[in-house]
């Protein structure tokens, strides 16, 4: 319908950043005595808790070790897009990079959306839970920003802020006590990201042509036939050694003076009449 194909991952590089936020926690074990006994990485998957809950609870050998999810761990999982016109820029405005000697590339301003993301952190009892926890909430105040490279090809870095909203807490212990225990902490956050359109392209001018009409009378009806009064030309200049000019004798041709170059510009000015 819209006649472009295009695809940046985006939507993907915003999930990614999400659970490479919480892809390095570890919590301790310790004996009665207080030791360290033992060092856990906490796992990340993405995954909704309802599925994640079917494989802590719902194994009919609950009493072999194997069979079911080794907690703690932590999962999450994408939830609603919503445009934020608060954040809305200017839709005719466009960056532009000049990485080919002969085109320019371009790209429309994006459109702003705010995702929900859900963070689950599954644990066997309340400490494990609260050693993740406390290694988290103090980095959102309430937001996290982290700098990430959306579209390489147009060299964009964005600021991309993730907002914690809101923490909630849910113990499953449902049953007689041969029944799997899962405390869950629960994480709303929201990223504030944007969607962006095709990269496009179009050549590089590098010769410029203006003329001048100065009509005797200012009559709308013979403008079209009165001849050219000044003609102003404007193109690069660039000697074979490299050096910037504003001499056309001394410059190279035009057409071979690439867009990277250190060029100056030459101006003609020529009055007809």
């Amino acid at each position: 319908m819209f006649g472009s194909t295009f695809y940046f991952q985006t939507i993907r590089k915003y999930v990614i950043l999400v659970g490479t936020l919480f892809n390095d926690i570890r919590i301790t074990k310790e004996n009665s005595a207080g030791n360290e006994t033992a060092l856990i990485k906490v796992p990340v998957t993405y995954a909704p808790k309802d599925k994640m809950l079917a494989r802590v609870l719902q194994d009919p050998n609950i009493d072999r070790q194997e069979a079911t999810v080794t907690l703690p761990m932590i999962s999450f999982e994408m939830g609603q897009m919503k445009y934020d016109g608060t954040r809305k820029l200017n839709t005719v405005t466009r960056s532009a990079v000049s990485n080919d000697p002969n085109y320019l590339r371009y790209q429309y301003n994006p459109v702003p959306y705010n995702i929900d993301f859900k963070v689950f952190i599954y644990a066997k009892n309340a400490e494990d839970g609260t050693k993740i926890l406390e290694q988290i909430l103090p980095y959102f105040t309430p937001d996290w920003t982290t700098t990430v490279k959306l579209i390489p090809e147009m060299e964009i870095v964005l600021d991309v802020p993730v907002i914690l909203n809101d923490v909630h807490y849910e113990d499953k212990y449902d049953g007689d006590f041969k029944e799997r225990r899962s405390i869950i902490w629960t994480l709303d956050l929201l990223l504030k990201g944007y969607i962006y359109g095709p990269v496009k392209k179009s050549p590089v001018i590098k010769f410029a042509n203006a003329s001048i009409y100065l009509p005797a009378n200012v009559d709308p009806t013979v403008v079209g036939n009165v001849p050219v009064s000044q003609s102003v030309t404007v193109q690069p200049g660039l000697t074979v050694n490299g050096t910037p000019t504003a001499n056309i004798s001394q410059s190279v041709a035009y057409q071979d003076i690439l867009a990277t170059d250190n060029f100056g510009y030459i101006i003609n000015t020529s009055n007809t009449s």
